[in-house]
């Protein structure tokens, strides 16, 4: 069963003048960990906001939880939790009053839905007392998935909940969304972190409004179409110069500690190339693609089709 549709869903700015999301399609399926992976100023959150009923989009339709995004808007907020990227809960009111505050909003209260925030709610309630804008990063994270939560929703939407957050405050709130994914509520993730994409059932990888492949992790790891390696030197930066002008390279890119590449001819080409322009320390394996290599390979892709 489809839980979420977008059917060419459209979103422009200023008049038409800037185009936030174009012609975008995906469903998601009831009770899915679903992942929206792209860097900042792709659409994520414009998407998100079209689908909790917060933007009307220029064109196309897209539904929630079986009703439509315009006409079932009513409908929709009362079945649906949303937790923004930026912190919007009321910084003036303590942990327990703004938990309090969203219970009532949605005419329940904590008791009635505890057992589906305790897990989550455990571990802020010493600070319960304490105003929100002076929690950590982590808390604040805690907090506000607790009050999207609180009216026990059938579709949670969370746009970039990770962002600014530390690595252990990461992992956990991942391993939070596997607990509340056994709750059989449907989860929409957004995150530019390209390492989060592996967390999720399916992903649809999106850039500049458009959707470039919806597929499950595994399935569009294993569509890289070419032979992936890693190869470093002790003259990192020049080496990647070298490898970008290289006749035996077809792509090369910056990561982390090493460069990945792809070959247009061998490796022993490539590894006698480099050692006649004086590379003695050249260190390289082949490896296998993450969802980034995948990401840069698709955009660089589809950015060659428009220069043709």
């Amino acid at each position: 069963m489809i839980d979420v549709e977008l059917q060419n869903i459209t979103k422009t700015y200023e008049k038409g003048k800037v185009k936030a999301v174009t012609n975008v399609s995906f469903s998601v399926e009831k009770g899915e960990l679903f992942g929206l992976i792209g860097p900042d100023g792709a659409g994520k959150t414009s998407i998100f906001r079209m689908l909790t009923t917060l933007l009307l989009p220029d064109s196309g339709k897209a539904s929630v939880n079986g009703f439509d995004i315009v006409d079932g808007f009513k409908e929709i907020r009362k079945r649906v939790g949303y937790m923004p990227g930026k912190f919007s809960l009321y910084q003036d009111l303590t942990v327990e009053e703004n938990l309090n505050f969203f219970a009532t909003v949605f005419n329940t209260s904590i008791e009635e839905n505890y057992d589906l925030i305790k897990d989550i709610y455990v571990q802020i309630e010493p600070f319960k007392h304490r105003r929100a804008g002076k929690l950590s990063g982590g808390m604040k994270q805690k907090l506000a998935l607790c009050c999207a939560l609180i009216h026990r929703p059938e579709v949670l939407f969370l746009d970039e909940p990770t962002t600014g957050v530390d690595a252990v405050s990461r992992k956990e709130f991942w391993e939070m969304l596997k607990r509340l994914k056994n709750e059989g509520i449907t989860i929409l993730v957004s995150t530019p972190y390209m390492d989060e994409a592996s967390l999720c059932e399916r992903i649809a990888l999106i850039q500049h409004g458009e959707i470039l492949q919806v597929d499950t992790p595994d399935a569009i790891i294993e569509s890289f179409p070419d032979d992936l390696y890693k190869i470093k030197s002790g003259k990192m930066s020049h080496l990647l110069k070298e490898l970008r002008i290289s006749e035996n390279v077809k792509s090369a890119f910056a990561f982390g500690e090493s460069h990945h590449i792809t070959l247009t001819h061998s490796t022993e080409e490539l590894l006698e190339e480099l050692k006649v322009k004086g590379y003695v320390d050249v260190e390289m394996e082949k490896i296998r693609p993450e969802i980034e290599d995948c990401f840069i390979q698709i955009t660089q892709k589809n950015a060659n089709k428009e220069l043709i």
